[in-house]
């Protein structure tokens, strides 16, 4: 039995391949198993080396099946003796001179010569030379594996990393291993055939080109509105300075620059940059109120202060929870959650204390601008007045708006993960039992010459003999198909997958599907049960309803397919009175057909390692069943008899595996998607259909794969959404000082949904876990908008203006920020949207999302906060009225006396006064 771990993130991230002209075969494919990988072991971030294709050096013992005949003996005896005789072994303890000596028994042997002469015993105590039995030969196992490239047989090693280890730096380390290898060895050269670093260094370089554009394109929004190139450039070195010492928290962390932080740094590119805004355009605002530069900052800083900092904190409430969500879920996002918190902190870091300085010293008083309200902005005072005036009609349409959105929401179907464009395919073909290896690289080289013949197809690389990530099988070849750089071709990855399909679909008695880069298909659900029939019953009728279902192509059970087998039954009465067993009848047939077991088999000393000695008859045996009846089973007494008179040799068909999941039998429903992300939606069309709905007792549907992966990791994300808006509730209480005002930020959280949901409907693309990202940093986003409108009307109505003009003013003066933070924000993410670049896919729905939840929340927030500003405000009236009197008076020498919200005068609740110096 052999128990394996396989590890997804340890599949191989690099296959290079060795050639040396002047060595065999065996040879060369010792050298990388005794050089190279033990080389390449050694390179820090290095997981595993395994040699793919070649063979491995063995002594051959063909036996000659008339010398056994004649001289009375079995193969499986001749097997034994070769296996007890040539071998060292430990021999006890010896205390010679007073000292002690190990023993050992050496009858290794160290030639072939040596070898050829061992003696075999015979029946009747008679013996004879090995050689006068077998042919002796140093060859090479019989191969059970190849791989080709471009159709090439090739001796190739494939590398996989540590877990933790940067794919980057283990390249770069066993690149230069492999450079002094080369050195060290002229005559062997080594090629790389395969490599998913390539995306992965792809992917990074998108990112941070994302990041540069996306920033390029905030600074000029800042520009456009302020027209005012110091005070552009002040806002703009918040970018850097708060970038860089997040890589240092990240570094500080243990954290990587993987897909998951870098698709946090290139979500919060836009945020960045917010804070010194809000900050800089208050400053500028103050200046051309007529104020010097250096006081415009000190009151300005001090009067946007505190949205500043609640702004920031509401962000980091929201997303450090998603650090700390369980299970897969939460070992994904871990660096996601905690580098945007870093980041954003590390911004209002500069907001509060670089911005204002620079604002300070560096910022040119113009003048006097007293700027008139334009025409939108006039209107939108207008339509701020009459919000408040009918707040119950606004909260009326705030309300149809959110249930509109969420009703929206189910236009749009569900997927997990959005196809990308890695210019690398995987395809596995599997030919039909009973296929020998000569079939599976007659085919493969078939299949790769019509393949190569395409344009947008760099190389091929076959494994032939096994499947990803580690099953093997005669009949299985995994093809990696290396494309062009999608910059260089016409046709997407997915569109190149199904010429390829159309080519695989022409091959007779042939069945393939495509992989993930994780090794696994994209549609996978099980079926199990305790009876094996019942339950691939069921995965038949499901699989041929399922093929039915649009965009699952490929569909097919995992059910073994029946093989023909030679089936051997002793006869229980003649075994028993010769004294024949299962066992010995086993071994027997083992012996003569393959050989033993590699545990059981004789080593033969070689200078630098044991070489396996394997003894077995002709090959041709297996090819005749009138031989294997013929072979010689020994029984008591010395004697042999042949197979047949012990047992039944027949032939039938059984599996060539179980599965089981849970103890129970497994079946997996696997396919392909095409044409269509909505693995959510097809999830449900496949469990609607009648062969799910009435299973036999005791067989259920289980989801695995992506689909098992979605919904944890989706149910993690609305844990870590509930605990964020719990932390931001109780961040903007202890902020105010009010528990109900905070109530009015909260409310403006649902107006996003429906400007992402429209975004997606608008570009066609399915409700995903970008998008569910993108979602979560609107929910931060949007309450910026209304943290900014609540905190002027508070500090309005803590100087004693009435309410309906201290909330109608902070919409008027408050606009011009929010709108630019949103146009900066959503032109950084402009560059995410278009999908350039490698990993542009997975970033661009999160981006659409993003982009159409600021345009729409950010108008509606305009207009449908300063009415829920008022209803809350009476609301708290009210509950100062009931429960006043239950309130003890405070009398505390320091309090000033003023005519607070909460008053006659303004019509609102009681306020602690945050007035700015003058």
């Amino acid at each position: 039995m052999i128990i394996s771990r396989v590890e997804i993130a340890g599949l191989p991230i690099m296959i290079y391949g060795a050639s040396a002209p002047a060595m065999t075969p065996e040879d060369l494919s010792w050298f990388v198993e005794d050089v190279v990988a033990r080389q390449l072991q050694g390179v820090k971030g290095v997981g595993g080396v395994e040699r793919l294709g070649g063979v491995a050096r063995e002594i051959r013992i063909t036996l000659k099946p008339d010398r056994l005949l004649a001289l009375g003996i079995t193969a499986a005896d001749v097997n034994r003796q070769v296996r007890l005789n040539s071998a060292d072994m430990a021999g006890g303890r010896g205390e010679l001179a007073g000292s002690e000596q190990s023993i050992r028994a050496l009858g290794g042997s160290a030639s072939l010569e040596t070898l050829s002469g061992t003696s075999i015993v015979l029946p009747n105590s008679r013996k004879v030379r090995l050689d006068e039995l077998a042919t002796i030969i140093d060859s090479a196992e019989e191969p059970r594996t190849f791989a080709r490239f471009n159709g090439e047989p090739v001796v190739g090693f494939a590398i996989s990393r540590s877990s933790g280890a940067s794919d980057a730096e283990v390249s770069v380390a066993v690149a230069k291993k492999i450079e002094e290898l080369h050195k060290a060895n002229p005559g062997v050269r080594f090629d790389i055939l395969d490599t998913s670093v390539v995306n992965t260094i792809g992917n990074y370089h998108s990112a941070m080109t994302g990041l540069l554009e996306g920033s390029a394109l905030a600074v000029i929004v800042v520009f456009l509105f302020l027209r005012d190139m110091r005070a552009t450039i002040i806002a703009a070195i918040a970018l850097p300075l708060s970038v860089l010492p997040t890589f240092w928290v990240m570094s500080a962390l243990g954290f990587s620059l993987n897909a998951v932080s870098l698709l946090a740094i290139t979500l919060v590119t836009g945020i960045l940059v917010d804070d010194a805004i809000v900050e800089i355009e208050n400053i500028v605002r103050h200046i051309r109120m007529g104020k010097s530069p250096y006081r415009a900052a000190l009151e300005a800083a001090d009067e946007i202060g505190l949205a500043v900092i609640a702004i920031t904190a509401t962000i980091i409430a929201i997303f450090a929870p998603v650090s700390f969500m369980p299970g897969i879920a939460g070992q994904y996002f871990k660096q996601f959650g905690l580098t945007i918190a870093a980041a954003v902190f590390m911004s209002l870091l500069v907001a509060r204390l670089i911005t204002p300085l620079l604002a300070a010293y560096f910022l040119r008083d113009s003048g006097h601008d007293h700027e008139r309200e334009g025409f939108v902005l006039r209107n939108y005072g207008r339509v701020v007045a009459w919000s408040v005036r009918h707040k119950f009609i606004t909260l009326f349409l705030g309300l149809l708006c959110f249930a509109g959105s969420i009703a929206s929401a189910g236009l749009l179907p569900a997927g997990f993960i959005p196809a990308e464009d890695a210019a690398r395919t995987m395809f596995v073909v599997e030919l039909p039992p009973g296929s020998r290896l000569d079939d599976t690289k007659r085919v493969t080289d078939g299949i790769v010459d019509t393949i190569r013949a395409m344009p947008e197809v760099r190389s091929v690389f076959v494994d032939g003999g096994r499947q990803l990530p580690g099953k093997k099988e005669i009949r299985l070849a995994s093809l990696t198909i290396n494309l062009v750089p999608k910059n260089e071709r016409k046709l997407t990855q997915k569109q190149v997958d199904r010429k390829v399909s159309a080519v695989l679909r022409e091959v007779p008695d042939v069945r393939f599907w495509s992989l993930q880069e994780g090794g696994q298909r994209e549609f996978a659900l099980i079926v199990s049960g305790p009876d094996n029939k019942v339950v691939a019953d069921v995965a038949a009728q499901l699989q041929r309803e399922a093929a039915q279902v649009p965009h699952l192509v490929n569909v097919m059970s995992t059910a073994p397919l029946d093989r023909t087998e030679i089936r051997i039954t002793p006869k229980p009465g003649i075994a028993a009175d010769l004294g024949v067993s299962t066992d010995l009848i086993a071994e027997t047939v083992r012996v003569g057909t393959i050989g033993d077991i590699a545990a059981n088999l004789a080593k033969f000393n070689a200078k630098d390692r044991q070489i396996p000695i394997r003894v077995q008859l002709p090959e041709g045996v297996r090819g005749q069943l009138s031989e294997l009846e013929a072979l010689k089973v020994p029984v008591k007494g010395g004697a042999a008899v042949p197979l047949s008179a012990v047992a039944d040799i027949t032939l039938g068909r059984g599996p060539t595996a179980v599965d089981r999941y849970d103890r129970a039998v497994r079946v997996a429903i696997e396919a392909d998607l095409m044409g269509s992300d909505a693995l959510s939606q097809l999830i449900d069309q496949v469990m609607a259909l009648p062969a799910a709905k009435n299973l036999p007792e005791g067989v259920v549907i289980k989801q695995t794969g992506d689909a098992e992966i979605m919904g944890e990791v989706f149910e993690g994300f609305a844990l870590a959404m509930g605990a964020g808006l719990m932390m931001v509730y109780g961040v903007l209480v202890l902020l105010f000082g009010n528990f109900l005002q905070p109530l009015t930020i909260l409310f403006s959280l649902p107006l996003s949904i429906g400007g992402a949901i429209l975004g997606l409907l608008i570009f066609q693309m399915p409700i995903s876990m970008p998008v569910v990202i993108g979602i979560l940093m609107l929910m931060g986003v949007v309450t910026k908008n209304a943290i900014m409108l609540v905190d002027f009307a508070i500090e309005e109505m803590a100087r004693g203006v009435d309410r309906a003009t201290a909330i109608t003013d902070a919409g008027r003066k408050r606009a011009r920020p929010i709108v630019m933070t949103t146009i900066a924000m959503a032109a950084g993410m402009v560059p995410s949207a278009m999908a350039l670049g490698i990993g542009g896919e997975f970033r661009a729905p999160m981006a659409v999302a993003v982009i159409g939840g600021l345009i729409v929340s950010t108008g509606l927030s305009l207009i449908f906060v300063p009415a829920i500003f008022v209803l809350v405000d009476d609301l708290s009236r009210l509950f100062v009225r009931l429960f006043a009197r239950f309130i003890g008076a405070k009398d505390d020498p320091e309090d000033q006396v003023f005519v607070g919200p909460g008053s006659p005068a303004n019509d609102g609740p009681l306020y602690t006064p945050r007035v700015a110096a003058e």
